[in-house]
């Protein structure tokens, strides 16, 4: 381990026992009955994951051999097919990249914080945990899942107001990671932080006034990472609930990294260490 580094103390797990996990929150708030899926990457990745497509609509004339497998696979799924204009694909479209195919699924459903840290168990892994506090650009918010994703991330934690939600803007940027990385929303992102110490997590932020740069920073325990908004960072109660902050080394005129930028910086550098451990 780098001399310059310390590492921090070990963040002791409640004994086992009937009373030793936080109670289960309550499930999160209604969603439509459908969600819509652009683009290709976001169509595949959803029937592997076997999500269920109810109607897919492909763009008349389109006859490549990728979209005819997307098709193929849809049918076998049970999804309806329907050839339409691109035109109206154009009007139907939230992100105005469809590459000549959408799709209506069932809602992927929310989890909870504890499915998370049950996923992180169960792989017999220290927790990887991404904390987006009040990230409202859909694009960054699935560059986020999709990054965490790569590195094996066990999930990552919204807040139900002030943020981006599950759309098909974040579905499409995040190319389909979004159908593999659970995702949980949470009324109030404070309570959520305190949940995950108490389940032996230790919470990092970022900060460009931080105590400690990323790369001399212990990274290898159980953590969460918090991104703050695009705008203003990381919220003051937000801040107030993480143990260590952590900076990223800046040599250009451009103080900050946008949000999902940072969050590639911060989760890379806890997989090299973790591999090195």
């Amino acid at each position: 381990m780098d001399d310059r580094r310390k590492p921090y103390p070990k963040r002791e797990r409640p004994s086992p026992g009937r009373d030793s996990r936080p109670p289960r929150r309550d499930s999160p708030e209604e969603e439509p009955e459908q969600s819509c899926l652009e683009g290709r990457n976001a169509v595949t990745e959803a029937l592997r994951a076997g999500r269920t497509l109810n109607k897919l609509f492909v763009a008349s004339g389109d006859t490549d051999a990728g979209l005819r497998r997307i098709v193929a696979q849809a049918r076998d799924a049970g999804a309806v097919i329907v050839e339409v204009d691109r035109r109206k694909l154009d009007g139907m479209s939230a992100t105005g990249a469809h590459q000549g195919v959408m799709a209506l699924a069932a809602v992927k459903d929310y989890c909870t914080v504890r499915d998370i840290l049950d996923r992180a168990r169960d792989a017999g892994e220290a927790p990887l945990i991404i904390v987006c506090d009040e990230v409202s650009d859909g694009h960054n918010l699935g560059a986020i899942i999709r990054t965490g994703e790569c590195a094996g991330a066990h999930g990552v934690i919204i807040p139900k107001r002030r943020s981006a939600s599950l759309t098909a803007v974040v579905s499409k940027t995040s190319a389909g990671a979004v159908e593999y990385m659970p995702v949980a929303r949470v009324p109030n992102l404070a309570a959520a932080i305190r949940e995950l110490k108490d389940a032996g997590v230790w919470v990092y932020g970022t900060a460009a006034n931080a105590e400690k740069s990323v790369f001399d920073a212990d990274l290898t325990g159980p953590m969460a990472l918090v991104i703050g908004s695009e705008g203003e960072g990381m919220r003051r109660l937000v801040a107030e609930n993480c143990d260590f902050t952590l900076s990223i080394p800046m040599r250009g005129h451009i103080s900050s990294l946008n949000a999902s930028a940072s969050a590639a910086i911060v989760l890379y550098e806890a997989v090299r260490q973790r591999n090195l451990k």
